[in-house]
């Protein structure tokens, strides 16, 4: 793992998602660019101190050196966002397996040079959102797949936060800050940070890919670089339109992501904070609610492949990450045994990585130039 040592966020959600099935150990880890923070990081993790190292530089060349016994499969990438193109690109070159935090870098030429070098090497690539992991998102997309709500004609996606709802940058808050600091963040703040989610979310249940997209960005709270909320009207390709909202500013929201779809036979809703229930609309019958529960044939076999638990336990955050993960490990392990893995391609990759540094960069210059209308 690079990235991920004590104070972070993600790091810990990433550790307990990869050992949740008993497919994934971690072996070594450059936790932090502080060498102290890695250090302790990796003893806490029960890591000899030989394979924990001060930067990931040392860590990559150090590990990709090892007998085939000793040496990584995958390296994991949970570092803020400025440094992900770097350890990916050096981990892909190196001739590892590589599951990146998201965006995928700061930049879509970053993101093009990326593509081509997974391309060129034929390793795996797994970027996480983890939304697409949970069984009624995946429900919801065999569902829209299979015809089941007709002909697709609005999309809704909103995520909604208010954790930065006051300057938290500036009260030595680490999480916040580095989210407002163009130079780690990027060229987005809220945009990047879970518009790209949200505008992830949308493309995988539908299947349908945005064309074009007019947006406009706020910095709401003052001295704040940049944006902590935003509106974008979307235009998919087969015609139909969207809407995304994105606010880190929503006072006393606390992870509200939702996605509305609307077909000319049915709707469908999700909500993040209930993630065992799917809602399918009708004009014509009663609202039906589908929950999770792995017995439970209305789900679909996607769906009850992704649910873990037997109906009425609650599954999670933890657990939608987990199954990004247990599809990415399953995948290695069919390739090292030569079969074919039952859930192999379950998992975005590079495809989704580029599509989303297409929509923050589209995102960006259409609000800077007047929410003028631009294709990605």
């Amino acid at each position: 793992m690079i990235g991920g040592g004590e104070g972070s966020l993600i790091g810990p959600v990433h550790r307990m998602a990869a050992r949740l099935d008993g497919l994934c150990e971690l072996v070594s880890g450059a936790f932090s660019s502080n060498p102290e923070i890695s250090r302790s990081t990796g003893s806490k993790e029960g890591l000899p101190a030989s394979r924990v190292y001060d930067s990931w530089q040392e860590m990559i060349t150090a590990e990709s050196a090892l007998s085939e016994e000793f040496r990584p499969h995958f390296i994991t990438v949970v570092t803020p966002n400025h440094l992900h193109y770097g350890p990916v690109k050096m981990a892909l070159e190196a001739g590892f397996h590589v599951i990146c935090d998201k965006p995928l870098c700061l930049s879509l030429s970053e993101a093009l040079e990326l593509r081509d070098i997974v391309e060129r090497s034929g390793k795996l690539f797994c970027l996480t959102h983890n939304y697409t992991g949970y069984p009624m998102v995946k429900a919801a997309r065999d569902m829209v797949l299979s015809g089941e709500i007709g002909t697709l004609r609005k999309v809704v996606v909103e995520y909604l936060q208010g954790w930065l709802a006051s300057p938290l940058e500036r009260t030595g808050n680490r999480q916040a800050a580095w989210r407002s600091d163009p130079a780690r963040a990027g060229i987005a703040g809220a945009m990047a940070d879970i518009g790209t989610h949200a505008f992830n979310l949308a493309e995988y249940i539908t299947g349908e890919e945005v064309v074009s997209l007019s947006a406009k960005l706020h910095s709401t709270v003052p001295g704040r670089i940049l944006d902590d909320d935003g509106t974008v009207s979307l235009t998919f390709r087969n015609g139909m339109s969207g809407a995304l909202l994105a606010s880190q500013v929503a006072t006393g929201e606390e992870n509200n992501l939702s996605i509305r779809i609307y077909g000319e036979k049915g709707g469908l809703i999700w909500r993040q904070m209930e993630p065992n229930t799917l809602t399918l609309l009708r004009h014509d019958a009663p609202t039906q609610i589908i929950r999770t529960g792995a017995s439970f044939a209305g789900m679909g076999l996607t769906a009850s492949m992704h649910s873990r638990l037997p109906a009425g336990h609650p599954e999670g955050f933890i657990e939608a990450f987990a199954n990004l993960y247990r599809n990415f490990a399953m995948h290695i392990i069919a390739i090292i045994e030569g079969h074919k893995p039952e859930l192999a391609a379950d998992y975005p990759g590079i495809h989704e990585g580029v599509r989303g540094m297409k929509f923050l960069e589209a995102a960006v210059s259409s609000s800077r130039n007047g929410s003028v209308t631009i294709r990605i």
